[in-house]
């Protein structure tokens, strides 16, 4: 596949022709379709490659009965770039990734730059004992429970008929 299959070229109406030389006509037809979702996408301005649709960076969220930990994947990121907040009861991940080219020199990009923010909510966490750390483009927030939420959780015992 060439470089110049990925590149959308301009926004007018093409024809399924424009790929005659294309060998499949089924994978013809699904490129053609994904333009015409991606056009769609971009005039809403809620884009595939948008960080909200995308959710943009990914996260996880484990929660044991101590504690719930929160894990953000921001390849290519310090972590002077990243902020990290708790703020009744959500905590929010942001920050700025910033372009490494100029885009006179960029002829096609798939990454995502800007700005970004991913929000979790969080219940009852002991803020004195909150610990963050940033590794390999990987951040790990660590949030304990509250002694007083730990003590909410009551296990039921389930019984067979």
């Amino acid at each position: 596949m060439a470089l110049r299959d990925l590149i959308l070229w301009g926004n007018g109406p093409r024809d399924l022709s424009l790929h005659r030389n294309e060998p499949n006509s089924f994978l013809a037809l699904h490129r053609e379709m994904n333009r015409l979702f991606d056009n769609a996408f971009r005039s809403l301005d809620i884009a595939p490659f948008s960080s909200q649709a995308m959710g943009w960076p990914s996260v996880e969220v484990n929660e044991t009965e101590k504690e719930v930990k929160v894990i953000a994947e921001l390849p290519g990121l310090e972590e002077k770039d990243v902020n990290v907040e708790l703020r009744d009861g959500m905590l929010t991940i942001s920050g700025e990734k910033k372009s490494e080219t100029e885009d006179k020199e960029r002829r096609f990009s798939e990454r995502y730059y800007g700005r970004f923010a991913r929000s979790v909510p969080v219940d009852d966490i002991d803020q004195d004992k909150i610990a963050a750390s940033f590794k390999d483009g990987v951040l790990t927030v660590t949030l304990p429970k509250a002694p007083a939420a730990q003590q909410k959780v009551k296990r039921i015992a389930i019984k067979s008929n």
